[in-house]
């Protein structure tokens, strides 16, 4: 046989996923596809092929595939080289829909003469009974990628509530057997954990993490959102969680997983509780309360900024109340805080030495933390963990009644739509509660001593100084001292305390 004689084909080959990038399954696919039509008397003249694109999700688009239809349409390649088939190495690399099975049907039979085939052989596709056949065979293959996904989700689900380990990496604070903790690394989280609950910033921890050459398990550097998953993620005290889902057993309590817990599951709820709210107070230009407290998603270099405001009373008999802003004066040696240029909306009327504002708030801050620590020496146990046990019981029992079909169906689903609400607004008290009890049992004197420290390893971060100050006030109003240099004067700084 001559070169003449060969028919001229396109092959496609196609992968739904390549984790390693290589292409390795679609490079497999071709090698098949040029011994198929060697064996048939057939020469590739054109190459398609998708890699890492699945057939049967609902809005891929295979542009190889639909640049291959095109081509098998008009018979030729753009060069006008003639095209007289198709090669595969098998149906279901080349459809999984039904919809793509007729669109290549009319394609390929647009003219006589075409030949398909794949490692078994040559397929007519010019016969009566075929398009039915082929979208029998694209519906049974649709009905099997389902089935597959289901049963895959099933034994996710089954071990997950065994808590079994999951696959993929390492995860931060565990060894190579993702069961035992790390020396290392397991004390560096629960120490993050620590510091994030007595409200250092995520940043400053990413950041210090990087200066002393501490990586994420798989040698990148520590970033906010990396870092911030790590600390929600329950894995951490034990919890196994499924596409946001924590796993729950029958009474909907967490099922502890098989691997050493780094954290409390306190610990865990307070954290959480933490980041799911992450948006606080806001504060009028007058010192008056609109909405909830903010939170620091930067580390911060003054320890004031934003939160001292300009008391200058204007024109029109206003407070100009605007944040005033930090900058380092290096011919005095230390920073001042000033309100903004009229031009940003601020009076530009009014600056206040920095160090000795510092020292001032920081005194009258954990003199208040002193005092409230004297009132009230604990917080106690949670209020409603009996009702919630009441309620998760109530929903066990119903779920046990209507699985034995003593209840309609209405009757369920109504009692759900009312337990489930209440099930989780007493979980999200709970979790407000192992917050505020995990920050009440900070030690005070600690807090002072380490607001203080010498050594960096020790000592308070700007953010968590900021958070006790913003737990403590709503902020601080600075009065004007009057024309000319005027000595330091405390009486002019007007903390606006929250009420206890």
């Amino acid at each position: 046989m001559t070169e003449s004689d060969l028919i001229p084909v396109v092959d496609y080959a196609r992968a739904s996923a390549d984790k390693t990038k290589d292409e390795h399954t679609v490079n497999d696919q071709k090698k098949a596809n040029e011994q198929t039509a060697a064996r048939l008397g057939c020469k590739i003249v054109g190459r398609f092929s998708d890699n890492d694109k699945s057939a049967m999700k609902d809005g891929v688009v295979r542009e190889e595939f639909e640049a291959m239809l095109r081509v098998i349409r008009e018979g030729r390649l753009p060069d006008g080289t003639p095209v007289m088939g198709c090669i595969v190495t098998a149906d279901d690399r080349l459809i999984r829909r039904p919809g793509d099975y007729e669109r290549f049907v009319d394609a390929l039979t647009y003219e006589e003469g075409r030949v398909y085939a794949d490692k078994r052989g040559f397929k007519d596709l010019y016969s009566e009974d075929v398009e039915s056949m082929g979208l029998m065979g694209a519906v049974i293959s649709r009905m099997e990628v389902k089935k597959t996904r289901r049963r895959v989700r099933d034994w996710h689900r089954a071990r997950a509530n065994e808590g079994a380990l999951t696959s993929g990496g390492r995860p931060f604070g565990w060894q190579d057997d993702r069961k035992t903790l790390h020396p290392i690394e397991a004390p560096l989280m629960r120490q993050a954990v620590e510091r994030v609950l007595a409200g250092g910033s995520v940043s400053g921890i990413c950041t210090e993490w990087n200066r002393k050459g501490i990586k994420t398990p798989r040698g990148n550097v520590w970033v906010h959102r990396s870092l911030s998953r790590a600390l929600v993620n329950p894995r951490l005290c034990g919890f196994r969680m499924i596409r946001g889902e924590l796993i729950t057993d029958e009474r909907g309590e967490p099922v502890a997983g098989q691997w050493e817990p780094i954290i409390t599951p306190d610990q865990w709820r307070a954290i959480h509780a933490l980041f799911a709210n992450r948006r606080g107070k806001e504060v009028r230009q007058d010192g008056t309360v609109l909405g909830a407290l903010p939170q620091d998603h930067r580390e911060h270099s003054y320890l004031l900024s934003g939160i001292l405001r300009c008391g200058v009373i204007l024109a029109d008999g206003t407070m100009c109340g605007k944040g005033l802003r930090a900058g380092f004066v290096k011919s005095a040696g230390w920073h001042r805080y000033a309100c903004i240029s009229p031009s940003l909306g601020g009076c530009g009327r009014l600056t206040r030495r920095g160090d000795l504002a510092d020292e001032f708030i920081s005194e009258a801050v954990l003199a208040k933390l002193e005092e409230r620590n004297v009132r009230s020496p604990g917080m106690g146990p949670w209020l409603g963990e009996h009702e919630l046990e009441q309620k998760l019981e109530q929903m066990k029992e119903l779920r046990q009644r209507f699985a034995a079909h003593k209840i309609s169906n209405s009757l369920f689903f109504g009692e759900v739509e009312r337990l489930e609400p209440e099930i989780h607004r007493l979980r999200a008290e709970r979790e407000q509660h192992s917050l505020a009890a995990q920050r009440a049992v900070q030690d005070v004197t600690d807090i002072r001593r380490r607001w203080y420290s010498d050594t960096d390893d020790d000592r308070l971060d700007v953010s968590q100084k900021r958070t006790y100050i913003r737990e403590a006030l709503h902020a601080v109003i600075v009065h004007p001292a009057g024309k000319g240099r005027r000595p330091f004067n405390p009486d002019l700084l007007e903390p606006v305390w929250r009420e206890d």
